[in-house]
């Protein structure tokens, strides 16, 4: 029965008992909606401007993915390629690898890692090392790449060269994830 004239169920039809359960049911979808999209649940991977903590670039990643910062070195002015590891909210750096000794360059096994040449030529440096975060000036001629999920991101396409850039692994909700636009 509803108010006469209004169109609007009186108080006694919404408080009867074939109301209470679309409310209930309601109330819990609402609250799953919430949760999915407001529970810091996911992970990024977010690059973001030292100087101004703004966010350049993130991507939502997953436990033990991977990815790959290259350069050209600036001493011996080779490429090295640098894997990284996410492991819950830290970076692991995996190792690097280049093709020639230079200066700066790990030649020898030690504390730290350990040193291999592979068949191919390339060096091996593997490290394990777990961080919070990795903080890169980007090069006015080393040309940095972020490789990560089948994409090629140049770090002077988000900032200028000479300036910072901190990569770090955090928890984020959904709703942020895709707010700062963050790839899949």
């Amino acid at each position: 029965m509803g108010l006469p004239g209004t169109g609007r169920p009186s108080r006694e039809s919404r408080d009867s008992p074939r109301m209470r359960p679309r409310l209930g049911l309601g109330l819990l979808l609402a609250g799953i909606a919430s949760a999915v999209l407001f529970w810091p649940w996911t992970r990024v991977l977010e690059v973001t401007a030292v100087a101004t903590g703004e966010v350049r670039w993130c991507a939502c990643v997953a436990e033990g993915d991977e990815f790959v910062l290259s350069f050209i070195h600036s001493v011996n002015r080779r490429p090295v390629h640098d894997t990284l590891r996410v492991r819950r909210e830290h970076i692991v750096i995996v190792k690097s690898r280049y093709d020639s000794f230079g200066a700066g360059m790990p030649g020898t096994s030690d504390e730290e890692g350990t040193f291999t040449i592979l068949p191919d030529g390339w060096i091996e440096w593997t490290v394990n090392r777990e961080v919070p975060e990795i903080t890169v000036r980007v090069g006015r001629v080393a040309n940095h790449i972020l490789s990560i999920k089948g994409r090629e991101i140049p770090l002077a396409d988000l900032a200028e060269p000479g300036s910072a850039l901190s990569f770090r692994v955090r928890s984020n909700t959904l709703f942020s994830a895709m707010k700062g636009r963050c790839v899949p």
